[in-house]
């Protein structure tokens, strides 16, 4: 009998069925975001109320336009910034464990909140949570500047600083100063705005609406299309910064818009939504060992997709049925991101005993 010979995927072929079915999975999860949720809505008519069309139930309308879209395109942005924030910064670094906030960014951004809202309760005497839209506005531009007050620092610092791990060191002791004068901070603010403080930083999809998604949406877009531009100058510092520079890399320059992409993203993100825990660390360890590949040129996209799909599927286990008032994105996010990290720790410990 004779055989017949079945040729196996070949590496291009894989990654393309993979790429492919992130993107099924991200379009999936965010029809079930839309779909999901305590109210039941048909799938033809949330395609109506998307595309436009009227539907006798004006209240489905408004769920879907005021409350999920907005929240599922949120999420859609946050994990795909975040995912390919972390990516650039591993690379950049050359650390498993570097993530979008390893410099410092996202506790900028927790001591802007920490000063809004205790000089709103100590000055004025009345708690800026009390505010509704004007205080969760103000509470974001507060996030938003002083991310970008440490970022601005960080990327003066990246100028004169050559070493990428001294770099790296005064990322995090900013971050630790940071955390410093937001512990202080709290405790001299009132406790309403304190509990705001607490629940920001838990993190949320759903705090955006339509006015702020004219500032978050173009400026993670921009960022995600920057980040396409430095796919050659990242899978050359894979080899090295040495081997880089001898290939004709600008490392100054590289390294400055890497980590102005990088903390843009991060800055922006984490005002809106919060910090959000883990998406940044673990959706990049996902995508390489699913793709088994170092190449940007096909790890952005895939990171981009999969960090859309570990959102979505984070907020909408947060929304299901049982956690009232669903539940913080943070807490799903870690119970997703920690068991890859753990794995990440235990699978370089068992390199180096093994003489890797």
């Amino acid at each position: 009998m004779q055989k017949v010979f079945v040729p196996s995927l070949t590496k291009r072929s894989y990654r393309t069925i993979w790429l492919v079915i992130l993107v099924l999975l991200s379009f999936s999860l965010f029809m079930l975001n839309l779909l999901l949720g305590s109210v039941s809505i048909p799938v033809e008519d949330i395609f109506k109320i998307i595309i436009g069309s009227n539907i006798e139930n004006e209240s489905w309308s408004f769920i879907i336009l005021k409350s999920r879209l907005p929240q599922t395109i949120t999420a859609m942005l946050a994990g795909a910034g975040l995912a390919v924030g972390g990516l650039q910064m591993q690379t950049l670094f050359r650390n498993p464990l570097a993530g979008p906030s390893i410099l410092g960014i996202s506790s900028g951004a927790g001591l802007g909140v920490a000063i809004v809202l205790m000089f709103a309760g100590k000055i004025g005497g009345v708690a800026l949570s009390g505010f509704g839209l004007a205080g969760h506005l103000s509470v974001a531009a507060a996030a938003f500047a002083g991310a970008m007050v440490v970022l601005m620092l960080v990327l003066f610092l990246s100028r004169h600083i050559k070493d990428n791990a001294v770099l790296l060191i005064v990322g995090i002791m900013v971050g630790y100063a940071a955390s410093a004068l937001v512990g202080i901070l709290k405790f001299y603010s009132m406790r309403e705005d304190v509990h705001a403080y607490v629940i920001w930083g838990l993190g949320s999809f759903s705090t955006v609406n339509w006015s702020q998604m004219k500032i978050l949406f173009p400026v993670v877009i921009l960022g995600l299309t920057g980040s396409f531009f430095l796919v050659k100058p990242l899978n050359v510092m894979l080899l090295g910064e040495q081997y880089a520079g001898n290939l004709g890399v600008n490392i100054r320059i590289s390294k400055f818009l890497i980590i102005l992409i990088t903390g843009l993203l991060t800055a922006t993100i984490t005002a809106f939504c919060g910090p959000i825990a883990f998406l940044g660390l673990a959706v990049p360890h996902l995508t390489k060992g699913l793709l088994r590949t170092s190449d940007h040129k096909i790890l952005l996209p895939a990171v981009i997709f999969f960090g859309c799909a570990v959102a979505l599927f984070s907020n909408l286990i947060a929304r299901m049925p049982g956690f009232e008032g669903g539940l913080p994105i943070n807490a799903v996010t870690s119970i997703i991101g920690a068991p890859v990290v753990l794995s990440v720790i235990l699978r370089r410990r068992n390199f180096r005993k093994a003489g890797f």
